[in-house]
């Protein structure tokens, strides 16, 4: 695991990874089974999302409040800003229908 932007956020990044990777592992497998109808995998998503949020919420937050923390004593707030402002995110554009080629 890599350091993170300020060396005060490293333990923090490094506990919400070790946490976020434990949730996630469980999240995979069945999350991508082929034999559940859409609901069993709505159902299951939303299940683990409640999973994360009570077991790594609280740790992502203040990881995040970390580097906001830093993001601004390095100036770089204003520099994220401008380039929000220079290139805005934007709405991605409606998937395209494959072509069928034996059509």
């Amino acid at each position: 695991m890599s350091q993170s932007l300020s060396e005060e956020c490293t333990p923090l990044k490094r506990k919400y990874d070790a946490c976020f990777n434990a949730w996630f592992e469980g999240y995979l497998e069945p999350a991508v089974s082929a034999s559940a109808s859409s609901e069993q995998r709505a159902k299951f998503a939303q299940q683990k999302a409640t999973e994360f949020e009570n077991s790594c919420g609280k740790i992502w937050q203040e990881y995040r409040q970390c580097i906001q923390k830093a993001v601004k004593d390095k100036g770089l707030d204003v520099l994220l800003e401008q380039a929000r402002q220079e290139n805005p995110l934007k709405e991605p554009p409606p998937p395209q229908p494959l072509d069928n080629p034996r059509s």
